[in-house]
């Protein structure tokens, strides 16, 4: 009997096995393991009234999209043309976008309302990308286009949060005073497009509306303007307009601190510990500024002590930076002497004794030689070459020929521009609106440069 019922016993072991196994694995289909990241933006299902509508009445807008939506940053994204009094309201829910408008709607006249890249998917906020909503209160959608692009005029590149505007009021202070009809927005490439434009004569304007007013109504934003008016016609062509700073914006928390008495000065040398350059001054930079400077009162010595009768000592505008300017010599000693009534600030501090700095200066092995080779150079007006670095002009060169050679250059990596000088003045000039004086304009070139230490470095340059 025990026979017998072995192999009905085994057979009933292995059927649970498999059975447990199937169960197992069933299990396992059934627990997501992840997947690749949804990178496809909402579909637009459907816009009511549709996408292009005539003669348009109602107050709302309804987009369908194919999955669920979001609307972020509207106020960043949203432009409407022409520009209306109130804006419209954005919201949405679940897979709907709704638009009310506000404002009360001109005759006969073609709305584009531009969302920009606001409208996303909940789950990646995939953007559904620069959607335009069209529609006229009369008969026809207005169809003319104009396009452009626009730089700055300092750099030479591109700040893609500008707007260019378009005015149909023709008074000069227009901009100053009111929003325009038209808005675009800037592309990476600074390229811009107006779409179903009306016929007429403008103004054209650009940008950085940091205040949200959509008008020219502070000095350090970002500016530009035509020097005449464009006609919007079947062909009306292309401009280029050069942005710029009237007046430099003041940095946050750059005031001066107020003096404090009994705090003596403390000088703060440009190079620390390191070697002097020897293209560039010795400079001192104090705390607060300056009331009384006597430069009778600092000498440069050899390490003999003998002074270098040569040597120049100036204070800058800010009253706070001393400069020493001396044609200095390689791989040398130099001494500084200070007297402790150099100089006091406005509270009357000094320093509590005299001081000496000493320090050395660079080898000319530390820098390299440079040539550079100019292509269609002609075609620039006053030419002057700026080296960059961290968006600051660190050498400036006049160029009067295709081919510059420079003996000493620091070391590093420069970006390179080319200056049209109009006035000769070795830097770079802001415009004037009020005086309608374009900015001067700026070449930024492509390639870069590395200099390298004891090396002659040789670049070829095609503008």
């Amino acid at each position: 009997m025990r026979c017998k019922s072995f192999p009905f016993f085994v057979l009933m072991i292995s059927a649970l096995y498999l059975f447990a196994e199937l169960a197992g694995g069933c299990a396992q289909i059934g627990s997501p393991t992840g997947g690749p990241r949804d990178s496809l933006p909402p579909v637009l299902l459907g816009a009511v009234p549709e996408n292009r509508t005539t003669n348009f009445s109602g107050k709302t807008i309804t987009l369908s999209f194919d999955e669920y939506v979001q609307v972020r940053d509207i106020q960043k994204n949203l432009l409407v043309s022409p520009t209306p009094t109130r804006s419209p309201d954005v919201n949405w829910k679940l897979r709907d976008v709704t638009i009310r408008i506000r404002d009360t709607l001109q005759p006969n006249t073609t709305y584009v309302i531009d969302l920009g890249n606001a409208v996303q998917d909940i789950n990646e906020n995939n953007p559904y990308r620069n959607y335009k909503y069209v529609f006229s209160t009369g008969s026809y959608i207005d169809s003319l286009t104009f396009s452009g692009n626009v730089k700055l005029a300092e750099t030479g590149k591109v700040d893609s949060t500008l707007i260019v505007m378009l005015y149909s009021d023709l008074d000069d202070s227009a901009v100053l005073k009111h929003k325009p009809r038209y808005i675009a927005r800037l592309d990476s490439s600074g390229n811009f497009a107006f779409t179903n434009l009306a016929g007429g004569t403008y103004n054209i304007f650009a940008l950085k509306d940091e205040g949200g007013q959509k008008y020219y109504s502070n000095k350090t934003y970002l500016f530009a303007f035509a020097d005449s008016v464009i006609v919007i016609d079947a062909n009306p062509g292309t401009i280029g307009l050069l942005a710029y700073n009237e007046e430099k914006p003041v940095q946050k928390g750059s005031g001066t601190p107020a003096p404090v008495k009994d705090k003596p000065l403390k000088l703060l040398p440009s190079a620390g510990s390191a070697p002097q350059d020897l293209l560039t001054p010795l400079t001192l930079t104090l705390p607060t500024p300056l009331a009384d400077f006597d430069t009778a009162k600092i000498t440069l010595q050899d390490t003999l002590f003998n002074q270098y009768s040569n040597a120049r000592i100036s204070l800058d505008s800010t009253r706070k930076i001393v400069s020493i300017i001396f044609p200095w010599q390689e791989d040398t000693d130099y001494r500084l002497l200070i007297e402790e009534d150099f100089a006091t600030d406005s509270a009357g501090n000094k320093l509590i004794k005299p001081d000496t700095l000493a320090f050395k200066t660079k080898k000319e092995s530390d820098y390299g030689t440079l040539k550079l080779n100019f292509t269609n150079l002609e075609k620039y007006a006053n030419p002057v070459l700026q080296f960059i670095t961290n968006n600051n002009v660190v050498n400036s060169f006049p160029l009067t020929g295709p081919s510059i050679s420079v003996r000493l250059f620091n070391p590093g990596d420069y970006e390179m521009r080319i200056l049209e000088d109009r006035n000769q003045n070795g830097k770079w000039d802001p415009g004037n609106y009020a005086e309608k004086l374009q900015p001067e304009k700026v070449l930024s070139i492509n390639q870069k440069i590395n200099i390298r230490a004891n090396w002659d470095n040789e670049k070829d340059i095609i503008l």
